[in-house]
């Protein structure tokens, strides 16, 4: 992407930070992430967690995905399992990360001022900070970037409190509708984007695998539907290219 940075006087950095929570708070993102969230923390009322613990996953994980995993897995099986499934889901962050530190190079930045806004890249973060960094001085970048982290993550912070809130208030039957709102929330956002034919055969080997794998009661079920749902797709993609070479995935 190319820089279209305009040239201006510095922004004293706390004004940038300020701006970049605007932005964040602004975004339609922060409203999904609002509704993403409610599911997750009746989620983690459900499986007996606290409030200030979901509070406290949303600011280290960050990454709803990931979450969902730690809570639903922490009480049932070994801690290394738990992490190294939490670790193989954040996987997809690297190349955004990659994409991104590009844009932060500049005279004067150094590493650790970078722990910050890569702990903060999420989809959402990434595709506004993609969107809006490129119209901010260099030098005002990272500052702007941890505003609109932290604007977004608040989104996220309050879906989860009002979905913990009203799950423990709510009649079961309602509060137990709240549980669908995280997984129904990435079930569409993952069907929306599956374009080539590839993704959409993960996808729909998946919503099979994923309930008989749960009913073989294997153990952190969503990791190896992803294994075997995704490596089946990918065997059959690469047969089809390899039988007509030039055809599109």
């Amino acid at each position: 992407m190319s820089d279209l940075s305009p040239e201006r006087p510095a922004t004293p950095p706390p004004r940038v930070f300020l701006e970049g929570l605007r932005s964040g708070v602004g975004s339609v993102f922060f409203y999904v992430l609002v509704g993403n969230y409610v599911g997750l923390g009746a989620l983690a009322y459900e499986f007996g967690f606290s409030f200030w613990w979901m509070a406290a996953s949303t600011l280290l994980v960050w990454a709803a995905p990931a979450q969902v995993i730690l809570i639903s897995t922490l009480t049932t099986s070994a801690l290394v399992e738990v992490a190294l499934a939490v670790t193989l889901s954040s996987v997809r962050f690297l190349p955004m990360v990659a994409a991104l530190i590009p844009l932060f190079n500049a005279p004067g930045v150094r590493q650790r001022d970078l722990l910050l806004p890569m702990h903060l890249t999420a989809i959402s973060v990434w595709v506004e900070g993609m969107r809006l960094l490129p119209t901010r001085p260099r030098s005002e970048r990272i500052a702007f970037y941890n505003g609109l982290g932290a604007g977004l993550i608040s989104g996220a912070l309050i879906g989860g409190a009002i979905g913990f809130y009203l799950a423990a208030r709510l009649p079961p039957l309602l509060a137990a509708t709240l549980l669908f709102f995280t997984p129904m929330a990435l079930l569409m956002s993952t069907a929306r984007n599956a374009r080539a034919l590839l993704d959409r055969l993960a996808f729909a080997l998946g919503l099979v695998v994923g309930p008989i794998v749960g009913w073989l009661n294997f153990g952190l079920d969503l990791m190896w539907t992803g294994l075997i749902a995704g490596s089946i797709a990918y065997l059959v993609h690469r047969w089809r290219e390899a039988k007509n070479p030039g055809s599109k995935p």
